[in-house]
């Protein structure tokens, strides 16, 4: 078994056993192999040991794997989870089925109006900078539902629910509070109304990651996103 193969193995196992202690099903739960840095080659890699999702972090990166793997392109699912410049979410929205980070209203827009007309309608997220830290992306809690339900009347956007990137800490405690805090702003989402009267259909909280996957699960977490974990340490040039 190769260290790739083992390492996914070694996640799902993780994921299967964070699941069972809190009565949960592990098959309620994505996971999401976080691929930025690694090369096409690691993903297909990825791919023939049965990892179907991928997310990638930065633009320019992420569009030359979709690209190269193409001949995968309707086996893998792809999803944005960096930050979005306004100059370059044409090919975010071109290339990728998810996005996991919208933080204002205006790059919403443009996806809506950049998506094309031939593919289904881009699932999206919103960030919520729930630890409220001055250097991560994300909205403010209070801003929540007026950016929700303006988002849900875009046709060519499908509002699926929420991600964080919480401060890390290695107290499992207060990696619970942050998740079960984005949880709660989750479940108000979903009593919220928009046009017609009808809810926010929302069923997604991207939360957790390699050091607090079992704390996100716990709190209710649908999709983890895990990188050295699976891939090994990264290299940055």
């Amino acid at each position: 078994m190769s260290a790739l193969q083992n390492n996914l193995s070694a996640i799902k196992e993780r994921i299967h056993q964070a699941a069972t202690a809190c009565g949960r099903s592990a098959q309620d739960i994505k996971l999401l192999a976080v691929s930025k840095t690694f090369s096409a080659e690691d993903v297909r890699d990825a791919f023939s040991f049965g990892q179907k999702y991928f997310g990638e972090n930065y633009v320019q990166e992420g569009v030359a794997k979709v690209l190269e793997l193409k001949d995968l392109r309707s086996s893998i699912e792809w999803h944005f989870i960096g930050p979005i410049q306004s100059n370059k979410s044409k090919d975010v929205a071109e290339n990728f089925d998810w996005v996991h980070s919208i933080d204002r209203i205006k790059i919403a827009q443009r996806f809506n109006d950049q998506r094309p007309s031939h593919l289904p309608p881009l699932e999206v997220c919103v960030q919520v900078n729930i630890s409220d830290e001055m250097s991560k992306s994300g909205i403010q809690p209070d801003e929540l539902v007026d950016i929700c339900q303006k988002i849900s009347a875009m046709p060519h956007l499908r509002l699926r629910g929420l991600m964080s990137i919480p401060e890390p800490t290695e107290d499992v405690q207060n990696q619970k509070k942050s998740h079960h805090h984005l949880r709660e702003l989750l479940i108000k989402l979903q009593q919220s109304t928009v046009l017609d009267h009808q809810k926010l259909q929302l069923d997604t909280l991207s939360m957790g990651m390699s050091s607090d996957i079992e704390a996100a699960i716990t709190e209710g977490s649908t999709m983890v996103r895990v990188g050295t974990a699976i891939f090994g340490k990264r290299t940055y040039l």
